[in-house]
């Protein structure tokens, strides 16, 4: 026999139930936010994969030269490191527009205007040779360059460290500051004169004339000589107030000396496998703190 339920229980069973069907909407609802919310990230991270816009490889002219007389040897250097430098900034401009313009944009807007500089430079280097020996002819030839689509994957972001693209001077992601690799006294000071910067002996004008097959060589480790002014410069600046009187001389300029005296080694070697290997070259190893 069925018993009629008292009022207040009523109201509770109505209140449960209103409850259960809330909660139950609720659970839909937010499934459903979180399924778009999903299917958003999904489909914003998909939006940032993009694929790897290559590197760009150009024909090496340091090995294409004949022997560099002696007068024309930092000039050459000094466009030898160029050629790299723009090399390095064609790599930057393509990892930073990736996705602008059409089918012809990296041709027209970095390509193009690569192989322009390069034939620009690459004439001076000719001029600078042709004015004491004969000037090499056709190096225009080795002014245009190649977009390498697959190139360097994961890899295309530090486009400083393209360097090897044209292998043309090795150590050249500094060539920022290379392009006065003859003259060799670094500008990574520039700004701190209460410092000081570091100054070496020009190493490239005292050199003989330089060998076709040792000019590649000989170009990487005057750049690295440069490169070595650089980082001792920045070292300089970054340790002002440690140590005591004697710290830089201990610290920078003793180490500095060591380096330059085994790179200046490796240039005289080269040299002296096809010729008469140069004599005396150590003593411009040893540089100074100038205030």
């Amino acid at each position: 026999m069925s018993r009629a339920l008292p009022k207040y229980n009523k109201r509770r069973v109505a209140l449960i139930g209103s409850a259960t069907a809330l909660a139950l909407t609720g659970a839909v609802i937010a499934g459903s936010a979180l399924a778009g919310e999903s299917s958003k990230s999904s489909g914003a991270t998909n939006a940032r994969t993009l694929a790897s816009p290559g590197t760009i490889s150009c024909p090496d002219v340091a090995s294409k030269l004949p022997a560099v007389p002696a007068s024309a040897q930092a000039e050459v250097t000094r466009n030898l490191t160029l050629l790299q430098t723009q090399i390095n900034e064609a790599n930057k401009r393509l990892v930073d527009t990736v996705g602008q313009g059409g089918p012809n944009f990296v041709q027209n807007a970095i390509l193009g205007p690569l192989k322009d500089k390069r034939v620009a430079t690459v004439n001076r280097i000719a001029t600078a040779i042709g004015r004491t020996a004969a000037k090499p002819q056709g190096l225009d030839a080795l002014a245009p360059c190649t977009l390498n689509a697959g190139g360097a994957a994961g890899n295309t972001g530090n486009a400083g460290n393209a360097g090897n693209a044209g292998k043309n001077t090795g150590n050249a992601g500094n060539a920022g500051n290379a392009g006065n690799a003859g003259k060799n006294t670094g500008n990574a000071g520039a700004g701190n004169a209460a410092v000081g910067t570091i100054s070496c002996p020009d190493v490239a004008s005292k050199l003989p004339a330089v060998p076709a097959s040792a000019q590649a060589e000989v170009t990487r480790n005057l750049t690295l000589l440069q490169t070595q002014i650089n980082e001792a410069n920045t070292r300089l600046v970054n340790t002002v107030g440690q140590g005591g009187p004697n710290f830089v001389q201990n610290a920078i300029l003793g180490p500095l000396k060591d380096k330059r005296t085994s790179t200046i080694d490796r240039i005289a070697i080269s040299i002296g496998r096809t010729a008469a290997k140069p004599q005396g070259l150590n003593s411009l190893a040893a540089c100074t703190l100038t205030k």
